[in-house]
């Protein structure tokens, strides 16, 4: 155990000089070992004991996994919390409605009376890491099968995960790192009752809406504002009115120093996946399949769901935040492709390669241990092209692509519930399926659902080959004669699903055989039966390709001794540092790292729903009343920083070496949309909304004092 410990330990430690330090997303339990050093000289004030301890409270005890996607970080000793204006987004979305409209007015809480619940919505507290590798690795061996290795690596995690919650209400997992050359239990405690305290409106917290994702310069105020609630006795709980405010064991103080450039900053938070180690056959699957259709498929049905948004208030809000999630990662995709081609990625990825084989063929033992592994991936890539190409194409065009399908297909369970005949279950079966109605009607606009319905049924037909079709696309062709239009209208003038009164009525007379002949409901049986078979047949390479993933891996680690290898991030919680920095896109250009007030007026249009500024924030900037946030008569509002970050930091706490919150990370640049698996330290930005504009929004714009009075503010 202490050996391969050891070793773990050693592929950290052997640190290139040629590594920018501003790189990687570190894990919190090295840090003493690996990066307190290089942190204190770039200007960290803490020790790491400070930022992760098992015995005190720490850093890390005020971070949370916001919801399922997000980080947040807890800002008071009331549980009073941060994250990104995107991240609170969806509960935002739920709350409004035409009479309280708060996506466009914004939201404050007056008092904890007034903060809204939101069901479902949780944060997760890290409890502790640790490194469990020495317990599973001995006991795997290169001649185990895949299916054979993978058995005992969930047996032995399970028992690991037991006795560490054994007698808690902890929820805990064994996490692989380095594609299963090492593995960590991550333990975690989760709080049910979290509440919508304040946002402000689009115009601020998304202002520059699609135009400005993924771009620097940026004037955007995302931010949202939530507090976490425990049950009187201290622990997690569902809501309740009678629950309390959370007693963190830490929250962060907040400064109002601003940033200079130079300046230490640190970033922790959950990002969620990145792929630094991939091959280059994967890379051309990333480019050459996953990304163009993504692409493709949201970018004709976001055009459907503007359109129907910009004639109708009502549609807006019911679409904001689906249009919104479909749109964010449409961009990164294009922005994706054009920095990897830019950089020249797919030509870095052949050389490490080309290197690789010149370095297995000088020893046999090389040739014997790691000699297949890029065959692996490359034949496990290639076999598996049609069936990802097709899965994907069913997941984006039918299933996401089309709400009627989506919402027949989760009332299956009703389905089975009917033929079962047990009245018991069918009457609980029901209520959750009337709740979820409920939920999916409040945001549903059957016309334009009909018009996206069509787009991608008839783009689907085009694109995937009809082996790869679901048996409905015959029907269509043999009954509609591939008319997808009178296709998709008779669907909808005949099913239960596509209008809340029908389906009502069918929930108090629920009928299996109406239910199983209903249009949409036998799409949905169709679609979903396809989409599974083509998993399985996709899946039957994943063996091969985790295995040749985990031999590369522990092939670049051995080939390259004299540098350090991070390993990908894999949504636990991470820490990176860098400075706060401008930065130079391409000739002749500079861009400086801070953003103010004056670029949002610069950037006002009124006649653009993007970049409509509020009338009282036009007052405030023009009288300079910008209280105790402003420096030197001027408001910052954004600013960049070297860290490394990725999807999942949004919302990530951005501190100065005091370890006090400095902004909130919500966005990478443009230039360097390939960071996911190519880092850049010349192009890479962590764009952040300055902290001191948050509080400037809250208090001058909002008139939200009380939230403000709520923090420890440090001058």
């Amino acid at each position: 155990m202490k050996r391969i410990t050891t070793l773990f330990l050693g592929i950290f430690l052997l640190v290139s000089p040629l590594l920018r330090a501003d790189e990687g997303m570190w894990l919190l339990p090295l840090l003493e070992k690996l990066n307190i050093g290089t942190m204190t000289k770039m200007g960290l004030k803490l020790t790491a004991d400070d930022i992760y301890s098992l015995n005190h409270s720490s850093l890390k005890d005020a971070v949370v996994i916001f919801g399922g996607g997000c980080t947040g970080e807890i800002v008071s000793s009331e549980g009073l919390l941060l994250t990104n204006h995107h991240c609170g987004f969806s509960s935002i979305q739920k709350h409004s409605s035409v009479e309280h409209n708060y996506l466009d007015d914004g939201y404050w809480a007056k008092t904890k009376k007034d903060e809204l619940s939101n069901p479902g919505l949780s944060v997760t507290f890290l409890v502790r890491m640790e490194d469990v590798s020495g317990k599973i690795l001995p006991a795997l061996s290169d001649t185990m099968s895949e299916e054979t290795r993978q058995n005992k690596i969930r047996e032995i995690s399970q028992e690991i995960v037991k006795e560490a919650t054994d007698g808690t209400d902890y929820k805990a997992s064994v996490r692989s790192f380095f594609a299963g050359n090492a593995y960590y239990l991550v333990v975690y405690e989760i709080y049910r009752d979290v509440r919508f305290v304040g946002t402000p409106p689009n115009a601020i917290g998304k202002f520059g809406g699609d135009t400005d994702n993924w771009m620097w310069p940026r004037h955007t105020g995302d931010f949202s504002v939530f507090r976490v609630y425990m049950s009187p006795d201290g622990k997690p709980a569902d809501y309740s009115p009678d629950n309390v405010p959370l007693k963190p064991k830490k929250y962060l103080k907040v400064s109002l120093k601003g940033v200079h450039p130079g300046d230490f900053s640190m970033v922790i938070g959950y990002p969620g996946g990145t792929e630094r180690y991939m091959t280059s056959y994967e890379l051309d699957e990333t480019m050459n399949i996953i990304n163009p259709n993504r692409v493709k498929i949201r970018g004709a049905r976001q055009k459907i769901m503007w359109r129907d948004m910009m004639a109708s208030e009502k549609v807006r809000i019911q679409y904001a935040d689906k249009y919104s999630m479909s749109s964010n990662y449409w961009k990164f995709s294009i922005g994706q492709n054009e920095a990897l081609k830019k950089m020249h990625v797919r030509d870095q990825k052949v050389a490490i390669e080309d290197e690789f084989r010149k370095w297995v063929a000088q020893d046999p033992a090389r040739e014997k241990k790691y000699g297949k592994a890029l065959d692996l991936i490359k034949d496990a890539i290639q076999k598996r092209t049609d069936y990802t190409y097709s899965t994907q194409y069913i997941s984006e065009a039918l299933i996401r692509g089309s709400e009627i399908i989506y919402f027949a297909f989760r009332t299956s369970s009703l389905e089975k519930a009917l033929q079962s005949g047990d009245q018991e279950k069918i009457d609980k079966t029901l209520q959750a399926v009337d709740k979820g109605a409920e939920s999916f009607f409040k945001d549903y606009n059957p016309p334009t659902d009909r018009e996206a319905s069509k787009a991608m049924f008839r783009m689907f037909a085009e694109n995937v080959r009809p082996q790869y079709q679901p048996a409905v696309f015959a029907m269509i062709k043999k009954k509609y004669k591939d008319n997808f239009d009178k296709y998709i209208d008779h669907m909808f003038e005949k099913s239960i699903f596509a209008d809340s009164a029908r389906f009502n009525a069918f929930l108090q007379k629920p009928d299996l055989k109406k239910m199983e002949k209903d249009p949409a409901f036998s799409a949905a049986q169709s679609i979903i039966e396809k989409y599974f078979e083509l998993l399985q047949m996709e899946s039957q390479y994943d063996n091969e390709l985790d295995r040749g993933r985990r031999l590369w891996m522990a092939a670049l680690m051995e080939m390259h001794p004299d540098k350090t290898f991070y390993p990908d991030a894999n949504f636990t919680m991470r820490l990176t540092y860098g400075t706060v920095e401008g930065y130079d896109p391409r000739d002749a250009v500079h861009y400086k790292y801070y953003t103010t007030l004056k670029g949002v007026m610069e950037k006002e249009d009124p006649d653009n729903y993007e970049f409509i500024v509020p009338d009282k924030l036009k007052e405030l900037y023009k009288n300079k009343d910008f209280g105790r946030y402003g420096e030197d008569g001027i408001m910052h509002v954004c600013f960049i920083t070297t860290n490394d970050i990725t999807g999942g930091n949004s919302g990530s706490p951005v501190m100065n070496g005091n370890g006090e919150l400095i902004g909130l990370a919500f966005d990478g640049n443009w230039e360097a949309m390939s960071g996911d698996i190519a880092f850049d330290a010349a192009l890479q930005r962590c764009i952040v909304v300055d902290i001191r504009y948050v509080l400037f929004i809250m208090d001058k714009f909002g008139g939200a004092r009380h939230i403000v009075d709520e923090m420890t503010i440090e001058q």
